[in-house]
């Protein structure tokens, strides 16, 4: 959970399993500032276990709605944490309670324990399938009974969930960062469509959907992973850097020096100085101890986070020209602050490069871009954009582009290898 801190950072969770009881411990707040203390882990004994760190999309950030969910089924316990969005939740809900459902939290991870309740199937397993019909959206889950792990990946890999091994244990988590801090291997991911069920120390894999082509969320690629994470056999830091020098390849820009946004610009602004041999400068430093102000849930937060987070090098940007690189451009309230920073700094120009295409779209799949009319791509042009932001000129990275830097070939139409409704609103689900 700490390794996977910057996936969540409202509350986090674990329940554990002793052989006859499971243990809850739940927070508000970082992973650090609660599971650190020995008393909080005493509380949590057993030989297998789910933790959970939330960042909502959907329900409050109110302890009730930190997962891990436990609940006495009539086939005994179980505990799902999940991570994504359903996008059929609230017709779902609004059957189930219908039907005399009782809902105790507001998330639509809830639904799926009602499911798997309420299914009339004889054996957990087929539960599980009968619920996971049910449901449409972005998810990977893991789930815990008293003698099962087991982890499950939507249709077509939207959210990620890979496995890893720790001598003879098998482990579930949403990256392989986690499996380096403690000391784990990676084994695969979970295939799109697939359930892998660990019993015993065996591992056994279902594929109860139909065949699908694989459409994992570029944004993945783009900002949430680690960098140091796997992805596909490579770092996410190694794809970030050829998206930098894919935009250096389509913009000619004469400038002093390339500046990245910290921390999420800096693999992208090394790709780019260095195919477009410019020096690279840290023009902007970060303070470590402020969160990231794309996951504040308020809007207020964030105005002020950028002031928390970032300051400029004053003497370093002075009367120079400047070429001000970014992963993404969302709301655009933050990149117009930093562009002020830096002419305040006494920057002479600042010209906006962004290492990814024109976000126009929301998500419904567990990233928290909801409405179209706060993306400033959505009903603007590049030029509209650029005034607010008040950079000297501002250009995105292609489509094409984005696919050549990930995959080395062209976005195909009829197959894109990816989701990437934000720049196409070509949704999958």
């Amino acid at each position: 959970l700490h390794a996977l801190q910057h996936r969540g950072q409202e509350g986090c969770g674990i329940v554990s399993f002793d052989g006859k009881n499971y243990h809850s411990e739940k927070r508000q707040g970082l992973v650090g500032d609660h599971f650190t203390d020995p008393g909080t882990l005493k509380n949590l004994p057993g030989s297998f276990a789910i933790g959970h760190n939330r960042y909502s999309t959907t329900g409050g950030t109110s302890l009730r709605n930190i997962q891990p969910f436990f609940a006495d089924l009539y086939m005994g316990g179980l505990s799902i944490a999940h991570n994504g969005n359903l996008t059929n939740a609230l017709l779902l809900r609004e059957s189930l309670v219908k039907d005399g459902a009782i809902f105790r939290t507001t998330t639509d991870t809830e639904t799926i324990v009602q499911l798997i309740a309420k299914s009339k199937r004889d054996k957990f397993l087929e539960k599980l399938i009968d619920a996971l019909f049910q449901i449409q959206g972005g998810y990977s889950l893991i789930l815990m009974t008293n003698k099962k792990l087991i982890g499950v990946r939507d249709p077509y890999g939207i959210r990620p969930l890979i496995i890893g091994k720790l001598k003879d244990s098998y482990i579930f988590a949403s990256e392989t960062c986690a499996l380096d801090i403690v000391g784990a291997s990676f084994v695969r991911e979970v295939e799109n469509g697939e359930i892998v069920i660990i019993e015993e120390n065996v591992l056994k894999s279902v594929k109860p959907f139909p065949k699908q082509k694989a459409r994992p969320c570029v944004f993945e690629y783009i900002y949430f992973a680690r960098p140091d994470s796997l992805i596909d056999g490579k770092c996410a830091y190694e794809y970030r850097k050829n998206l930098g020098s894919q935009l250096a390849k389509e913009t000619d820009l004469d400038a002093d020096f390339v500046v990245p946004v910290p921390d999420s610009g800096v693999p992208a602004a090394l790709g780019y100085a260095e195919q477009s041999k410019k020096r690279f400068e840290l023009g902007l430093i970060r303070n470590h101890y402020v969160g990231r102000t794309f996951i504040e849930p308020s809007q207020n937060i964030r105005s002020l986070g950028v002031k928390l987070k970032l300051s400029s090098t004053k003497t370093i940007v002075k009367n120079k020209s400047i070429i001000l690189i970014d992963d993404s451009l969302v709301r655009g309230t933050t990149c117009h602050k930093i562009v002020k920073m830096l002419y305040e700094g006494g920057a002479k120009e600042v010209h906006v490069r962004i290492a990814c295409p024109e976000i126009k779209y929301p998500d419904f799949y567990g990233v928290d871009m909801p409405t179209k009319q706060e993306l400033l791509a959505h009903n603007k042009k590049i030029s509209e954009m650029c005034d607010y932001i008040k950079a000297k000129s501002l250009k995105f990275l292609s489509i094409n582009g984005l696919y050549i830097a990930l995959t080395g070939k062209k976005r195909n139409l009829n197959y894109p290898q990816f989701s990437d409704h934000y720049f196409t609103g070509d949704y999958p689900v």
